[in-house]
């Protein structure tokens, strides 16, 4: 797995990438709060096992609310999001809901709650290092598709860290033909710079079937 240290600003992109970022192996550390989730995933795989092998979507929300059998029914996919959660969490989670499918694609978005929780774009990138190193050294072969940060209404002051994290993470992907980052950003922002607000429901920050129109139509090319 290929790893970076920043000591300059580099631009990729739209995606400015920060600074003085530095990364070292640490402990996955997980919030015991996800627990109730996890566990009801673990029941939905007793009564039902699903097939190995197959395109694993894990992460937040937007996973969560994401109606997989609408957008991609020849794929048979397995939907894992759990709204609210970080990258830190499927990383903490991995071993209960990632590696026992053997997923030949994974499907991750994550980061939004991260940046908006207060991690910089440096610990995120950090998070998804790890996630890889987890998946990889054991599923060597598994393909993982990054979606983009995405830029909501509601967390748009927020923008600049989430491309800077965006932008370490598209340097990361570039660099290991099993990653592939899938750019959201640029066609969810209108002409006048801002984001377009038929994409979202009237929280401003959740996707509304428009955006989901648009994630899959993104998303569909980099799926087997």
């Amino acid at each position: 797995m290929a790893r970076f240290f920043i000591t300059t600003a580099v631009l990729i992109g739209t995606f400015a990438v920060p600074a003085g970022c530095l990364f070292a192996d640490e402990k996955p550390q997980g919030p015991s709060r996800w627990e109730p989730a996890i566990r009801k995933f673990e029941e939905q795989d007793r009564r039902m096992p699903p097939a190995k092998g197959g395109v694993l979507f894990v992460g937040s929300s937007s996973i969560r609310f994401w109606d997989l059998e609408k957008y991609f029914p020849e794929l048979e996919p397995l939907n894992r999001g759990f709204g609210g959660s970080q990258v830190a969490d499927s990383v903490y989670f991995a071993d209960r809901i990632v590696l026992p499918y053997e997923p030949r694609v994974i499907v991750m978005y994550a980061g939004d709650n991260d940046i908006a929780g207060g991690k910089s774009p440096c610990e995120v990138h950090k998070d998804f290092l790890t996630f890889i190193r987890i998946v990889h050294e054991k599923l060597p072969e598994t393909r993982i598709v990054y979606v983009a940060i995405k830029p909501s209404i509601r967390r748009w002051k927020l923008v600049h860290k989430m491309r800077a994290a965006n932008a370490l993470i598209l340097a990361t992907c570039v660099e290991d033909e099993r990653l592939e980052f899938v750019d959201i950003d640029t066609p969810m922002i209108s002409e006048d710079g801002q984001p377009r607000p038929e994409l979202f429901i009237q929280d401003g920050l959740h996707l509304s079937d428009a955006g989901y129109e648009l994630w899959s139509g993104l998303v569909r090319p980099h799926l087997p």
